[in-house]
C-alpha cells in the first residue's frame, strides 16, 4: 500500500531543470520532485499527492481534502 500525503505547489524552484519544486504540506513547506508529473507539470496553485518526496500525481482541493481527513481517520487508530 502507498500512502500518499497531499500539498500544494508554492513554486517551481530555479535549475534543477523544472524538477524541483517547494510544496505547502499542512503549513510546512517542502522540496518535492514533481519530475514523474511529465508532460502535465506541476505549477503553483496545483495539488499533487506526495510519496518519499516524489510528486505522484495532481489532484484537486477536494481531493486533497479527503485524502487529508482520511490520514487523520488512520491517526485516530493509534489512540487509546
Amino acid at each position: 500500500m502507498c500512502l500518499g500525503i497531499p500539498g500544494q505547489v508554492v513554486e517551481i524552484l530555479d535549475g534543477y531543470h523544472d524538477q524541483i519544486a517547494l510544496v505547502d504540506v499542512s503549513g510546512e513547506r517542502r522540496k518535492v520532485n514533481v519530475g514523474l508529473l511529465e508532460p502535465d507539470r506541476a505549477r503553483p496553485g496545483d495539488w499533487v499527492v506526495i510519496h518519499m518526496g516524489l510528486a505522484l500525481e495532481k489532484t484537486d482541493a477536494a481531493g486533497a481534502a479527503a485524502a487529508m481527513d482520511g490520514l487523520r481517520l488512520l491517526r485516530q487508530g493509534d489512540a487509546p
